[in-house]
């Protein structure tokens, strides 16, 4: 299969890398990215067969682990993160599995935020402590706690910036410094940001993890994940990908180089709208409060725009009443999905106390700031006025 230039090696906008990094074309030189619907391939003899499954050749031997469309993704989320390589999963969770699973060990200690996704919290406090894994969580926004939480077995710190759902800012530069001191490897889920708006690696961050399910595919289609960062760090990733096969499928690679495409229009766009809401949401007599790093108003807004281009597109509130009164924000709704989703053009609203933090503790909820209260909107791309009036008929019903 013919290849392109590699566009990573030259210094094209990150507007052109999402149209065009990572493409390779057929004998049939098409134009859009071929899906490579295949579970395996063909091999000329033989000898070559031996030769690609111990790696003295390139090429491909079983979707599992290689597969030309999923390359292609791999390649441009690559170019657009700046990372030497990608390793693309099934999910978003499956990208977080991989990571800690191909560079951590029976004995291992990890150093987490407690500002992160539920399912993540559940992992690392339940799952990888059944295999000897131990995890501290600490402040989001505290680096001298990540200090004091560094054991001689500490292997990996690992924080989501801007958090969910409060949109807590993380100083990755800061905390990557504490990192390289201890000899730690630090993660940093970028999906909220994705490489348009934050490049962890560029702070000092070692491997950036990706629900590609998000704003990589843009309209809420497919599942998808991935983990960034040096050959090195990436080999045993990418093994246990080989091995275990928590993989990402073809159709699906194709469907988010597809999304890349438009990431920067959409991306510009979601901030621009989540911005006007955040703004009129602070005005709104029954909000308590209004969560979101581009108001002057958010604890790290500083520290946001230095490290972020924009606020983002997700916005969390406080209504007055708690439960009650969220609830019945959301059931008052006409055109906002009620979905735990984020990242599509159309706008979601969840409350993350009862569905994205509903499986871990009520301490843990209280630790991480989640209350009753507490609703968390990921801004589409409707007419802003639109989002704001379906709002407005739950907060003044």
């Amino acid at each position: 299969m013919p290849e392109q230039p590699n566009q990573a090696e030259h210094s094209y906008q990150l507007e052109t890398l999402a149209v065009h990094a990572g493409t390779k074309r057929s004998q049939f030189n098409e134009h859009s990215e071929a899906m490579f619907l295949t579970s395996s391939f063909v091999f000329d003899s033989a000898a070559q067969a031996a030769a690609r499954f111990i790696g003295a050749e390139p090429g491909n031997i079983y979707s599992r682990f290689t597969n030309p469309t999923v390359t292609m993704f791999e390649e441009r989320l690559a170019a657009l993160e700046g990372a030497e390589q990608c390793v693309a999963t099934a999910s978003g969770m499956s990208a977080i599995l991989a990571c800690c699973m191909g560079l951590l060990k029976s004995g291992d200690h990890i150093v987490a935020s407690r500002s992160i996704f539920g399912s993540t919290v559940n992992l690392f406090g339940t799952i990888f402590k059944r295999f000897g894994v131990d995890t501290t969580f600490v402040s989001a926004t505290d680096v001298n706690e990540w200090e004091v939480a560094v054991r001689p077995n500490t292997r990996l710190f690992f924080l989501e910036t801007p958090s969910n759902p409060l949109t807590e800012i993380s100083d990755i530069a800061g905390i990557a410094a504490v990192a390289k001191q201890h000899g730690v490897l630090l993660a940093v889920d970028n999906c909220f940001c994705t490489p348009v708006l934050q490049r962890p690696l560029e702070l000092g961050a070692d491997i950036v993890i990706h629900s590609a399910t998000k704003y990589l595919d843009g309209q809420g289609r497919v599942l998808g994940g991935a983990v960034l960062g040096s050959k090195k760090v990436m080999e045993p990733v990418y093994q246990f990908l080989r091995t275990a096969g928590p993989t990402m499928s073809a159709f699906n690679a194709w469907v988010f180089l597809k999304g890349m495409e438009t990431l920067k229009i959409r991306m510009d766009a979601h901030s621009a709208n989540a911005l006007s809401v955040a703004q009129w949401l602070e005005a709104q007599a029954n909000v308590a409060r209004v969560y979101y790093p581009g108001l002057p108003s958010h604890p790290q807004h500083q520290l946001a725009m230095k490290q972020q281009k924009t606020g983002g597109g997700i916005v969390s509130f406080e209504v007055k009443g708690g439960r009650e009164e969220a609830w019945r924000l959301i059931d008052s709704t006409r055109i906002i999905s009620i979905t735990a989703n984020l990242g599509d053009t159309k706008t979601t609203l969840t409350h993350p106390a009862t569905t994205t933090h509903a499986r871990i503790t009520q301490e843990a909820r209280d630790a991480a700031g989640i209350t009753e209260g507490l609703l968390r909107i990921a801004v589409g791309l409707e007419a802003v006025g639109d989002i704001q009036t379906d709002l407005a008929r739950g907060l003044y019903k």
